[in-house]
């Protein structure tokens, strides 16, 4: 009996003395694995790994370890507390972050409290709390930038008044912008798949020091989940799978990756689906919005149809598919090799805003819609980290993008069908570098970029009854097009005390267009050829000067330019009712000279205040001004008489306004976020500029316990009356409310919403919430779709 207590004592000491030896930090509302975390005390220091496991042994048990990562907030227990917790730390997330590590403001990691740039990034546990049901969603997150939608799938960023081709959408070092972006809204940022996000980073401001053409308004920079590798020599495995669905548009999303690595290798599987029924609208308020008709084509004949419920709106459904493989390689400590394909394609979108168009007291088309938007997207890099004379770190990135996407509209009433495709070959190549001078607090960075498109389209006509084909007019050159840009560039950063911080670029870029026009049976264009070649010089310098620890001054002066590409030189296509958009051979870049300010003052880390503002002049700007083809002014497009506009550089323009956030940690657990952005801009004639978005932010009160997280926010927008309205908007008051006047305005809008978390296990957590749970029936501001109503989402994730 002796011997057995003995025996007993004995495992109970040695029990305890292995479990001080190890640790295990935990999230602690999701309670997954929290890596990076810094244990440390006077003497000794560790860090936990992938799995949130760190090792104990160095120190002693009259030790205080003290738990610090940037994105939670600080804890010091004894080894006897940890014991006591049977191991297991739970770190609380830190609404006011100490320090935040960005990549987008020169390619590489930077602290966040070093840069000029306002940069707000969007991390993967936000991404996963809001449940975002596409990309261009998942951006709205940041609450920093304006969203509008054509059409339920679509999504057009507006940053600092500027929009679609003029603002830059970055991924895993790829730009994404091709060379038929236009300067309408645009849905592209929806091909990327928003359940593999690890996180994104938006650069308010110029940046095409760094990134070169579009990048006038600002950056939008993704990052795509990475193949982990395993640290120790047993393999890294993980699984992540999703389902979700919400009630306004009877979506239906799953989600599952796979990813498996062990020291040297490693790669990750991922498919995700989507599919979206016609969305429901709010029933409160503003009835301009109402679908009380749609029309419906059986046996070619087109009947208008009385909607039964005016607040679902008809014909705005769509479905998407999106697939993922990437492999790694580390054959050493130094080097590193990454490949990975992307593929994502949609079913049919209807071209909402188009649908409800009244021409003669009827709806003007039978059908509009594009076709599905395919992405293939293969990546292959290389990575060096060895310190050398030229550089520390070397990234080289091969890219090429196949992309394919199509238009198709009918009139009403009528038997053929309008058929525009349009299919792109790009090809990227990147080499990025820097150098850190050894002894002092000097940096370098540099690198070069060559990118080529390829643009094809075709154009034909389509009788709905028989099927028969006839040629019809392309959209581009149907000669084919090619794009070139060629950038080089370099950056110096310096930390010239401990107070003050100085980064500062320059920029050459190339630019080489070649259009041809082969068929002039629609259009007898006074050319057969458009070839246009420019060069661009742009630069930046900011500085970062801290006087007092918690407070920090930004000030940053850049430029940016937009080359004209193939759809601003060659395209044909009517851009409203009675107007058409024709070619010109003479377009030049546009160019835009920006300054901001910023404050930002912290309390510790309970309270933080950060306030931005901007100014910016657009000169030599591409705007569309009236244009003669041919002699004439007007001229039959699709049978119709319209009066024809170009693309001309004939304008200047000054955008300037302020953004304030704030993070206020109230008391343990309970936390507070707000956000304001308020913009106005007026072209050279006074007039409003079509993307400056009306004054927007939005509020949360937020908690957090162990295995819990909610949410109560609102959003709000403010009014944009007929005074502040864009001639462009004016001309489509089919999509506005009216005012006491009988003119279309944007009325202003406030929504109350509510979204949480339980985690049910450690391995599986239930999302779940409310938008927009007074049912207010709204229009974002240039949008064609009404927003979501009232909307109830469930989600189950699965973490193994």
């Amino acid at each position: 009996m002796k011997r057995t207590l003995i025996t007993l004592w004995l495992l109970t000491i040695s029990a305890s003395l292995l479990l001080a030896q190890q640790v295990k930090v935990i999230d602690l509302t999701d309670l997954q694995p929290v890596p990076d975390v810094f244990i440390f005390c006077s003497s000794h220091a560790v860090l936990t790994n992938e799995k949130g496991v760190a090792n104990l042994r160095i120190f002693t048990r009259g030790d205080t370890l003290t738990f610090q990562h940037p994105s939670y907030k600080k804890q010091r227990l004894t080894l006897d507390e940890i014991n006591l917790q049977k191991g297991i730390v739970k770190l609380e997330e830190n609404l006011v972050k100490v320090s935040e590590i960005v990549v987008s403001a020169s390619k590489w990691e930077q602290n966040k409290t070093e840069i000029p740039n306002k940069i707000e990034a969007i991390r993967a546990k936000e991404i996963s709390f809001y449940n975002p049901q596409t990309t261009a969603d998942l951006l709205s997150i940041s609450d920093q930038v304006f969203i509008q939608k054509s059409q339920l799938g679509g999504g057009s960023p507006m940053i600092r008044g500027f929009a679609a081709n003029r603002v830059l959408i970055i991924v895993d070092g790829v730009r994404m912008n091709n060379a038929i972006f236009r300067s309408g809204n645009l849905q592209n940022v929806i091909v990327l798949d928003p359940h593999l996000m690890d996180n994104s980073e938006i650069v308010f401001g110029p940046g095409s020091m760094i990134y070169g053409s579009d990048a006038i308004g600002g950056v939008m920079d993704f990052h795509s989940r990475k193949v982990k590798l395993s640290t120790s020599d047993h393999p890294y495995p993980k699984l992540n799978a999703l389902i979700r669905f919400s009630s306004a548009n009877f979506e239906k999303t799953g989600h599952l990756d796979f990813s498996y690595g062990i020291r040297k290798w490693g790669f990750l599987s991922s498919i995700s689906f989507s599919d979206y029924d016609n969305l429901r609208m709010g029933t409160h308020g503003h009835p301009e919005y109402e679908r009380p008709f749609y029309v419906s084509a059986f046996n070619g004949v087109d009947s208008i149809i009385r909607n039964p419920d005016p607040n679902r709106q008809i014909q705005s459904g769509y479905s998407q598919i999106n697939m993922t493989q990437k492999f790694r390689f580390r054959p050493g400590d130094h080097f590193n090799l990454t490949y990975a394909m992307h593929y994502s394609t949609t079913s049919d979108i209807p071209r909402y805003d188009r649908l409800y168009q009244i021409k003669n007291g009827k709806p003007k088309y039978g059908e509009w819609y594009y076709g599905p938007q395919k992405w293939i997207f293969h990546r292959l890099g290389a990575e060096i980290t060895d310190t050398t004379r030229f550089f520390d770190r070397l990234s080289i990135t091969l890219a090429y993008q196949d992309y394919n996407e199509s238009r198709h509209n009918r009139k009403l009433n009528e038997e053929w069908i309008k058929d525009r495709n349009e299919c792109l070959d790009i090809f990227s190549v990147n080499v990025d570098a820097n150098k850190k001078f050894k002894g002092t607090e000097q940096e370098i960075f540099y690198g070069t970029e060559l990118i080529t498109n390829r643009v094809f389209s075709i154009g034909v006509s389509r009788n709905i009854i028989s099927g028969e084909l006839k040629p019809a007019s392309s959209r581009y050159p149907d000669g084919g097009s090619f794009y070139g840009m060629a950038g080089l560039y370099g950056g110096y950063k310096n930390r010239v005390s401990d107070y003050l911080d100085l980064i500062t670029g320059l920029r050459a870029s190339f630019i080489h267009l070649d259009a041809k026009f082969a068929d002039k049976t629609f259009y007898d264009f006074p050319f057969d050829e458009i070839r246009i070649n420019h060069g661009a010089l742009n630069g930046s310098a900011g500085l970062v000067y801290h006087p007092f620890t918690n407070l920090r001054l930004n000030m940053n002066l850049s430029t940016g330019f937009r080359a004209p590409n193939v759809d601003d030189v060659g395209k044909v296509f009517d851009s409203e009712p009675g107007r058409v958009i024709v070619p010109n051979e003479g377009l030049k870049p546009e160019y835009v000279a920006n300054a901001d300010l910023g404050l930002v003052w912290k309390a510790h880390d309970r309270f933080r205040l950060e306030i931005t503002g901007f100014y910016s002049w657009l000169w030599n700007a591409m705007v569309r001004r009236p244009f003669l083809f041919n002699g004439q002014d007007s001229i039959l497009y699709e049978g119709e008489l319209s009066q024809v506009e170009a693309l001309v550089n004939a304008d200047r323009a000054w955008v300037y306004g302020v953004t304030s956030s704030l993070q206020w940690n109230i008391y343990d657990g309970l936390s507070l976020k707000s956000s304001l952005t308020a913009t106005r801009g007026h072209d050279s004639d006074g007039m409003p500029i079509r993307h400056a978005a009306p004054l927007f932010g939005a509020t949360h009160i937020i908690y957090r316990a162990s295995k819990i997280r909610l949410d109560l926010y609102s959003r709000y927008n403010g009014e944009k009356p007929y005074e502040q309205m864009p001639p462009s908007e004016i001309d489509k008051p089919y999509m506005y409310a009216v005012d006491e006047s009988g003119r279309p305005y944007s009325p202003g809008w406030i929504t109350l919403n509510f979204a949480g978390t339980y985690q049910i296990r450690p391995f599986i957590q239930l999302n779940t919430g409310v938008e927009n749970i007074l049912d207010i029936r709204y229009r974002p501001y240039s949008s064609g779709i009404a927003a979501p109503g009232r909307n109830i989402f469930l989600a189950l994730r699965v973490t193994i």
